[in-house]
C-alpha cells in the first residue's frame, strides 16, 4: 500500500492546474489513482437522470480527482 503525506482532513494548495493558487481541505485520498479530492477545487457540472426522487434531473457540481503531485500541504 502507498503512503503519502497529504491525509483526510488537511489543509492543502493547488500549485498546478486551472485551480492553481486555490486551497481547500482534502475531502478523500484515492491511493490506487495517487490523486486527492480536494473541497472547492477542479469543479466539474455532471448531468443527472430524472429519477423518482428527482423529478427534474439537471446539472449538479462535482468535485474531481487532482493527482497528489499537484497538491501541497499548507500549515496554518
Amino acid at each position: 500500500m502507498k503512503k503519502f503525506k497529504i491525509k483526510k482532513g488537511d489543509n492543502v494548495q493547488v500549485i498546478a492546474g486551472d485551480d492553481k493558487g486555490k486551497t481547500g481541505v482534502v475531502l478523500q485520498v484515492l491511493t490506487k489513482k495517487d490523486a486527492v479530492i480536494v473541497a472547492g477545487c477542479k469543479i466539474a457540472k455532471k448531468a443527472i437522470k430524472p429519477t423518482e426522487e428527482n423529478k427534474s434531473g439537471g446539472f449538479a457540481n462535482k468535485e474531481m480527482p487532482i493527482d497528489i503531485s499537484n497538491v501541497k500541504k499548507v500549515e496554518e
